[in-house]
């Protein structure tokens, strides 16, 4: 999955569904794109402006990392171990980092990470 097919599927595909899985590439992608959304719109935006935008990226932020979550055979609700002070949020990056199980667990069928790659001339 690349930057913007992560980030259709979670911001139009996806907003507020909490079910299913999400790979590594589609929760990290899209978490790249909200932090340049962030940088960005702090240069450009007024405060009030972005606040909004901020509350409209946290339902599929939030909705992302419970799909990721779920990949790696946990419930979403382990995202509120990201409240824990100093390691909160390194047990999370951690388990967002990890590769999700290979076998369908209790949210589906796993994702795959990687699309085939096809050979030159071949379509």
């Amino acid at each position: 999955m690349d930057f913007f097919t992560s980030v259709k599927t979670c911001l139009l595909d996806k907003y507020t569904s909490f079910e299913g899985r999400a790979s590594r590439p589609e929760f990290w992608w899209f978490m790249l794109f909200c932090v340049l959304v962030q940088a960005v719109g702090q240069g450009i935006f007024r405060h009030w402006l972005m606040s909004i935008l901020s509350l409209a990226l946290l339902v599929p932020s939030f909705a992302v990392g419970a799909r990721r979550l779920h990949d790696t055979g946990r419930s979403g609700w382990f995202q509120l171990v990201g409240l824990i002070p100093l390691i909160g949020w390194a047990i999370e990056i951690y388990w967002m980092a990890l590769p999700g199980s290979p076998d369908a667990n209790a949210w589906g069928a796993p994702v795959a990470d990687v699309q085939p790659v096809q050979a030159p001339g071949q379509y």
